[in-house]
């Protein structure tokens, strides 16, 4: 496995839209304050639930106290079957694994991380802080271009806080995002775009929302420590 590269959230900017990615941020700056947790219901909230096949289930827990825009569409894409078959098509071991593209469901990989489901979500940024497990929303890097491409945190990234939309995290299945972090990865690109998985076998076979009324959540976000391995060689080239 290589070795994680410093402030690769400029990596989520190379996304539906396909534009050049935003300089990258100060790799000094800090964790942003975590007031957000104090805005969450104490109560259960509804659960996404994603079945990966052999790799196993993610159950993302909903946060639409940070997010509600951002809840409410990400639950109709879900619903609607949108995201059935699409593909982590990003993963950068170390910083995020990203999917919600429908283009991954086509035979041409060359078009992956440039979709989107034909309508923007506004931003809806909060001081939620990106440790191991939040799940964002993707954008272009301009105001209000996020849709459907979302992003799970693999190890925190205190750079992303505050530039990107929370709306859930991670209750259940975070060693489903280490497996995801272990597949082979065409990290230069050359059958697609950079970072890709392949095969092609971190597939979401199908999600579901799961009522929060359905039974008993995880109290928090799991945040297990993941596996590691000795660093490979980076690329010369940031993404």
């Amino acid at each position: 496995m290589r070795r994680a590269q410093p402030c690769l959230w400029i990596a989520l900017a190379l996304l539906a839209c396909g534009e050049a990615p935003a300089p990258a941020p100060d790799a000094q700056a800090e964790s942003a304050p975590s007031s957000a947790l104090a805005s969450l219901e104490p109560g259960p909230h509804d659960v996404a639930v994603l079945e990966m096949g052999e790799l196993g289930t993610l159950r993302i827990e909903l946060l639409p106290e940070l997010a509600p825009q951002t809840v409410a569409r990400f639950r109709e894409l879900c619903e609607s079957g949108f995201y059935d078959g699409t593909y982590f098509h990003r993963v950068i071991p170390g910083f995020m694994i990203q999917g919600g593209d429908p283009n991954t469901k086509n035979l041409d990989p060359r078009d992956d991380g440039r979709g989107n489901a034909g309508r923007r979500v506004p931003d809806e940024f909060s001081d939620y802080p990106h440790t191991r497990g939040t799940v964002s929303m993707a954008n272009t890097g301009y105001s209000n271009s996020s849709s459907s491409q979302f992003f799970i945190v693999h190890q925190d990234s205190p750079n992303l806080d505050g530039r990107f939309t929370v709306f859930g995290r991670v209750i259940s299945g975070i060693e489903t995002v280490d497996a995801i972090t272990r597949l082979e990865i065409d990290e230069y690109g050359r059958y697609g775009p950079k970072d890709r998985p392949y095969p092609q076998n971190a597939t979401i076979e199908r999600v579901r929302i799961e009522p929060a009324d359905a039974g008993e959540q995880a109290a928090g976000p799991e945040t297990r420590t993941a596996a590691t391995t000795p660093p490979a060689p980076a690329p010369s080239t940031a993404p």
